[in-house]
């Protein structure tokens, strides 16, 4: 029999440690084994975006369980059936993608706890308990499970301070890519208007003592929010790193050639 191994992801946003991590995308074990080495604090294992299924996002958490490095995994919609199959597979945390209020923070929050404070099935011999083998799991899943909320409009950045209000919320994601497309800048997440909007709203998470995070690429920028009190931040994919350099590679080569 063993003890459920601590989360130092959430443990790391409680101590108020900075927390800078990586975007998954390319649904491959293997590019997470390349991937996990590198020491990011943290991963994102996209489902909402990407091919990835159930078997490919297992692979992807077994390969990062060998390293330093918590792997979350964002559903690909805020369903309680989703849920409950990945924290089975033992998914150390779950980004919601588009929370849009109260009830739906709420709901996502719900499909992370067990009865009666939620409504997680219940299954014993899963990949999370090792089988059966992890005695306090059910007595101590609900503190170690990172549970973050992705805000992605104005609607819900406006309402970012009631949300986060919610019992059991982890920590707060501004995507800056669909809140530019929701006030008319698709195509554009570094733009300052929306920056303009999350920045405030982020303050006054942070002023409150509520994690908060976000992806871009700009790795300065990254840097940046960081330093003005941002808690987790992903600056670059694993699909846009491979490319660059893929683009980069080739343009050298180019370019030496008489």
């Amino acid at each position: 029999m063993t003890a459920l191994a601590p989360n130092q992801f959430t443990r790391a946003l409680k101590a108020g440690d900075k927390q800078v991590g990586l975007w998954i995308s390319l649904c491959s074990n293997i590019v997470a084994e390349v991937t996990a080495p590198a020491g990011y604090d943290w991963a994102l294992i996209d489902m909402e975006h990407t091919a990835n299924n159930y078997f490919s996002v297992l692979g992807q958490l077994q390969a990062f369980a060998a390293s330093s490095t918590t792997a979350i995994v964002r559903a690909d919609w805020n369903d309680p059936v989703i849920v409950k199959r990945l924290l089975d597979l033992g998914a150390p945390g779950i980004m919601f993608p588009m929370i849009q209020s109260v009830q739906e923070a709420e709901k996502a929050v719900a499909a992370t706890r067990y009865p009666p404070h939620g409504v997680r099935g219940v299954s014993g011999a899963t990949r999370a308990t090792k089988f059966g083998r992890v005695t306090d799991y059910v007595a101590r899943i609900e503190n170690e499970t990172a549970v973050l909320l992705q805000l992605e409009t104005r609607h819900a950045v406006q309402q970012a301070e009631a949300i986060a209000d919610v019992d059991g919320i982890t920590g707060i994601f501004f995507g800056p890519a669909d809140i530019a497309a929701d006030i008319g800048k698709v195509g554009h997440p570094m733009h300052l208007e929306v920056w303009s909007l999350i920045k405030p709203a982020a303050q006054k998470l942070i002023a409150k003592g509520v994690p908060v995070g976000t992806l871009v690429l700009d790795p300065a920028f990254a840097a940046e929010l960081l330093n003005e009190g941002f808690s987790f931040v992903a600056c670059g994919t694993d699909a846009s790193l491979l490319a660059k350099a893929s683009d980069a590679l080739l343009s050298e080569v180019k370019a030496g050639l008489v």
